[in-house]
């Protein structure tokens, strides 16, 4: 019986062949020069999966695209981190100053007003105050004691503690504005309601605690980062570099929205202009243990750009493999930086709730006054001011300061006024807040008032240079603050009917708008 094995499966092989060879128009008859022939002239037609073929090219180019839009707006939006960081050592202290004087000038002119002060001149005399006692508290940290300290510990040491101090930062500029937040409305909620809260003055020593402990950590950061560059063998700062590359594995493989994706760009706007101050607190430190010689400079100077061209290329290959993994285009940068923009524009409005330094903290969870505590407390230390010539060059350095602070400013404003206007987001200004109970969505059938570009102009003229007044309660404000709880960033299309309206609201409701992503942003991998 074993015999007819073989017959059968040739019979079976010469039919299932001749089917094959049939089936596919080609010859009956089997031959091994005949395939090879065939494999060497076969030919294929792209255009016959043309769609296929266009968007694989496509990616390519939003790839090509990719590094290009990124850094315009990391460029913006460092610009932005910037301009809420010069104002505390500039515009902060003359403020500070006004107030002050209108406070103790009370008595002069009698009381016109319910208010001893306005609510923004309550929020800047608690900030310079917070930022003078934790100045003062920072001068019982010893940087030097804390340098040799970190120094003495081994290489892989360093390298979690280092890890453990960002992930701390995240977590304290997480809560860091909410308790900020929190002194600021207690200190100017209206007095005729009904008292819910703690009190100002256990705010007030939260808020100083606060951003005494993130000075210090932010410290042992720069410490950390000195302590690299003065390693003999660089391992440390190579090892510290590589960590950005493993940022790439823990976000390029990960489902990203158009909102998750804003926000690690805020972060990553957050983090990157962090690093700036760190590496200026490091070449400070080290410029004074060698004298201010400028030989040294040259020195660091390569690590300097060795740290930051790492920084930038991870930030290029992984928001490229994030568009590419999750088919959005390059074009969404665009949009991300009018959403800034947005915010500043709306800053300057009459009937703003919101200074614009905080909202880039509420934004992009950059808090500047302790970085600002721990900057003015190494620069204090480093450089000795002696002598009538060397005052006078600080008061110089002042006057630059504030030069470089409006020009900033103005070139901001008005690059922010064409971002609004390309994106179309200039009546979202003008809209009045929808009359809504708390928890229910705005309707979008209200009536919209679509001004033209002259008026949006010549409102926003009026509105950065008159100063806010206290709205009545029979009165609507035609302007609005920067509706970031309300508005949504790109403009509306064809607007949908009111049942088709309710109909997708459940689809929508766990989605949030841009203009609604605030501090999640340093947590730049959370998925709603």
């Amino acid at each position: 019986m074993y015999y007819l094995w073989p017959q059968l499966a040739c019979k079976f092989l010469d039919k299932y062949c001749s089917f094959c060879f049939v089936s596919f128009s080609f010859p009956v008859e089997l031959s091994l020069l005949r395939f090879l022939s065939a494999e060497l002239t076969r030919g294929y037609f792209l255009e016959h999966n043309e769609a296929k073929y266009t968007e694989r090219r496509e990616r390519v180019y939003t790839c090509m695209r990719i590094p290009r839009e990124l850094e315009k707006l990391m460029v913006f939006g460092i610009f932005l981190c910037l301009d809420a960081f010069l104002y505390v050592f500039t515009l902060l202290p003359l403020r500070v100053f006004l107030a002050l004087f209108r406070l103790f000038s009370l008595p002069c002119y009698g009381l016109r007003d319910r208010r001893l002060l306005q609510p923004a001149q309550v929020c800047d005399i608690l900030k310079g105050v917070i930022l003078v006692i934790c100045y003062f508290m920072m001068h019982y940290v010893d940087y030097s004691m804390m340098y040799h300290l970190i120094r003495g510990q081994s290489v892989i040491k360093l390298y979690i503690i280092y890890n453990m101090l960002e992930v701390a930062d995240r977590l304290f500029s997480s809560f860091g504005q909410d308790i900020l937040d929190a002194l600021y409305w207690t200190a100017t909620e209206p007095k005729e309601r009904k008292r819910a809260h703690i009190g100002v003055i256990p705010h007030f020593f939260m808020a100083v605690l606060y951003v005494f402990l993130h000075a210090i950590l932010i410290m042992v950061q720069a410490t950390t980062l000195n302590v690299a560059f003065n390693s003999h063998n660089k391992s440390l700062l190579t090892i510290m570099m590589s960590n950005n590359f493993v940022e790439i594995k823990g976000s390029v493989f990960k489902k990203f929205e158009k909102n998750n994706l804003f926000q690690m760009s805020n972060s990553d706007i957050k983090e990157r202009f962090t690093n700036y101050v760190l590496l200026l607190i490091v070449c400070l430190r080290n410029m004074e243990q060698f004298s201010w010689n400028p030989d040294h400079l040259w020195v660091l100077f390569p690590d300097v750009c060795m740290v930051i061209a790492s920084e930038t290329a991870v930030d290029i290959v992984k928001h490229a493999f994030i568009t590419k993994f999750n088919d959005i285009t390059a074009d969404v940068y665009s949009e991300y930086r009018a959403s800034l923009a947005f915010d500043l524009v709306s800053s300057r409005q009459k009937n703003a709730y919101t200074d614009y330094s905080d909202s880039v903290a509420r934004r992009m969870g950059f808090i500047p006054l302790p970085l600002a505590v721990l900057l003015i407390r190494v620069v204090t230390s480093s450089i000795k001011v002696q002598g009538i010539l060397s005052y006078a060059c600080v008061v110089l350095f002042y006057f630059g300061l504030i030069s470089l602070k409006v020009l900033n400013s103005i070139v901001l404003l008005g690059k922010s006024c064409q971002y609004v206007k390309e994106a179309k987001m200039e009546e979202k200004l003008f809209n009045p807040p929808p009359a809504s109970a708390p928890g229910k969505p705005p309707n979008k059938s209200q009536n919209k008032c679509k001004p033209s570009q002259g008026m949006f102009e010549e409102n926003l003229s009026a509105s950065v240079t008159s100063q806010p007044v206290h709205p009545k309660e029979s009165v609507v404000p035609f302007l609005v603050a920067s509706s970031s709880d309300q508005f949504l960033t790109t403009p509306d299309g064809d607007e949908k009917d009111i049942t088709q309206e309710s109909s997708e609201l459940k689809h929508r409701s766990s989605k949030k708008d841009l203009l609604e992503v605030d501090r999640f942003t340093i947590c730049g991998n959370r998925i709603d």
